[in-house]
């Protein structure tokens, strides 16, 4: 089984990951994964604080996959290892703690699903490079170049995609739709996301950034507070943005 939710930022919104607001977890098992769309946000400190949160998923019944979000510590993040998993590159973190790298295309519980990490902070101005901000958060012309050619080899058909930054055309309803609550603009990641959302075949789009649950354009799912199965559809729920 497959559940997909939205950013967890460290220990901040994980409440809805706990036994009470995630009842479903009790017949999970390690076999079993939540996927978190970008700004796991975990790995940030180095120190106890991050052992403690680790310790936390890794007490959970199921596998914790994350994609990178912009609020990322990429300098933590690239000390791990680089290892191919289920078709695709990743870092493991700990025993079941795993990050799921940009532009792979992974095969689990029977699906086939394309992941791109990645955003850009729209409070960077308020950061400091190295300390609370990496320019990593958005990614390099071989990333983009990664995930068209892991496309290409799949012949543009995937079941499910986890970004963290929606589609430009995602954000633009958005931000129509929740005018009081989305103040995300589109950007080259974004637009790279346009372009491959008009060339594949997919099921359902997930993505996180927007700290919203939503659907837009029936595919394309904001996720945040809700936790969504594979294959199911994504329930329209009431947005509200705390970070971005």
């Amino acid at each position: 089984m497959i559940y997909i939710t939205g950013d967890t930022h460290g220990g901040v919104h994980t409440s809805k990951l706990n036994r009470k607001n995630f009842r479903e977890q009790k017949t999970l098992t390690k076999n079993d994964f939540v996927i978190v769309a970008g700004d796991f946000g975990v790995v940030w400190t180095n120190g106890r604080e991050q052992d403690y949160w680790l310790n936390w998923f890794e007490e959970k019944p199921f596998t914790t996959l994350f994609v990178d979000g912009n609020h990322e510590n990429f300098d933590l993040l690239n000390c791990y290892t680089v290892t191919q998993w289920n078709g695709g590159k990743i870092r493991k973190i700990s025993g079941s703690v795993i990050q799921l790298m940009r532009g792979q295309v992974y095969f689990l519980d029977g699906q086939k699903i394309f992941t791109f990490g990645g955003g850009q902070s729209q409070d960077k101005a308020y950061r400091v490079e190295g300390r609370s901000w990496w320019k990593e958060e958005m990614p390099s012309k071989e990333e983009y170049e990664e995930g068209l050619e892991n496309l290409k080899a799949n012949a543009w058909n995937v079941d499910y995609v986890v970004t963290h930054t929606p589609t430009s055309s995602v954000i633009k309803h958005m931000r129509m739709k929740h005018r009081d609550k989305v103040y995300n603009t589109e950007n080259e990641l974004s637009d790279y996301l346009e372009e491959i959302s008009r060339k594949i075949e997919f099921k359902k789009w997930f993505s996180g950034h927007l700290h919203l649950d939503d659907t837009a354009f029936d595919k394309f799912c904001a996720v945040f507070e809700g936790k969504q199965p594979i294959g199911e559809a994504a329930a329209p729920l009431a947005g509200r943005r705390l970070f971005f």
